[in-house]
């Protein structure tokens, strides 16, 4: 069994080791020329005008996690699609209940809007 499982553990101790050495070789075969210009923050080649830092509205971060939760309950779809005429009526209640829990939260959140940019 564990024979099985041998050529796998060879690919990534190969990528593993395919890995090492590029870092390794960049570090000691590429070029070294330190200087001031190239410790110094890129932006885009202009310099900057009053404060570099600009804070990101929590609106924006609240949309992202939003995406994602939906994002994710929709992927659970793709697996129910694969083997819904091997589950039955039992496969496709439970995912009418899935969906209508997803319904639910959906409309929650446009209820507080949280989904409005402004």
């Amino acid at each position: 069994m564990l024979r099985d499982y041998v050529p796998v553990l060879l690919m990534m101790l190969v990528g593993l080791g395919f890995g090492v050495f590029a870092v390794v070789a960049s570090t000691y075969l590429g070029p070294n020329r330190k200087s001031r210009v190239k410790k110094e923050t890129y932006e885009c080649g202009m310099t900057t005008i009053g404060a570099a830092y600009v804070q990101t509205p929590i609106k924006y971060y609240v949309v992202a996690l939003l995406f994602l939760v939906f994002d994710l309950e929709c992927a659970f779809l793709y697996p129910w699609a694969v083997h819904f005429k091997s589950l039955g009526l039992f496969g496709l209640v439970e995912m009418v209940i899935f969906m209508v829990i997803l319904f639910v939260c959906y409309v929650y959140v446009w209820k507080k809007g949280a989904l409005e940019w402004e």
